[in-house]
Formats: C-alpha cells, structure tokens, sequence
C-alpha cells in the first residue's frame, strides 16, 4: 500500500506541474507567435478547461495521497520535509483555487463577451499564478528530498 501511494502521490504532481510547464513554456509562447486574441483567447480558455478537470483530480490524489502516508507514520514522527511539503501543498492548492474561480472564471466570461482586452489580461494573471505554483510545486519536492 505504501508503494501504491508514493505512486499515486507522484504520478498526480506530474500531471499538475508537468501541465503548468507545458502552458508555460509551450502552448502560450507558440499561440501567441501564431494566432490573434479572437483565435487565441478562446483556444487558451479551452485548453485549460479540460487540463483544470485534470489537476482537480490531482489535488485530490495529492491531498489524499499526502495526508495517508503523513497518518501512517504519525504526524509527530514525519520528517520535517513532509510536513514541509504538506504546508507547501495547501497553499498550492489555495493558489489553484484561486486561479479557478477568479481569473480563470473571468477569463471564460470575457472570451463569451469577444472582450479580447479583458481576456488577455485574465491569461496574464493565470500565468503568474501557475508560475508561482510551479516555483512552490519545485520547493515542495526540494523540501521532501533534502528535508527528510
């Protein structure tokens, strides 16, 4: 069960951090260069609808996940790392929430008003939130790896 878990653990957070990577540095960049706001605002809102259902379902394993392995050795007796790495995860996970139902939320909203203006700067607030959602997904690792 413990080997199910990390799995289950692992495979979630790549699906949440490798995503934002993905929107980061690969689908954004090459949309913009290739598609004007009419096109591009409505292909972005899109693709992170159908990637959002995914990372709801990751935040889930992760916090399911997280908190049965944090159980099984006791809260006490988890390295610091761990609990490190479960701080880290909540404020992720409030971070997201955030993104969801506020920029994401606005986003959708002024690509169904064709407000191109308004979209793009809902993009822009999305990206710096997932940013910042990497860069903590990365010092979650680190804090697991090296605070242990």
């Amino acid at each position: 069960m413990p080997a199910l878990m990390k799995f289950l653990h692992i495979a979630a957070a790549i699906v949440w951090l490798g995503g934002i990577s993905f929107m980061l540095f690969a689908l954004r960049p090459a949309v913009a260069a290739q598609l004007a706001p009419p096109q591009r605002l409505p292909l972005i809102a899109l693709v992170l609808e159908k990637f959002f259902r995914l990372v709801w379902v990751a935040v889930g394993l992760l916090l399911l996940t997280g908190l049965a392995m944090l159980m099984a050795v006791g809260m006490k007796n988890a390295p610091l790392g761990w609990h490190l790495m479960f701080g880290i995860g909540l404020l992720m996970f409030a971070l997201f929430g955030h993104l969801y139902f506020g920029p994401f939320r606005r986003l959708k909203l002024a690509v169904a008003a064709s407000d191109w203006p308004e979209g793009g700067r809902r993009v822009g607030q999305i990206a710096k939130l997932a940013m910042s959602n990497l860069i903590l997904g990365g010092l979650a690792i680190a804090a697991v790896i090296f605070g242990a």
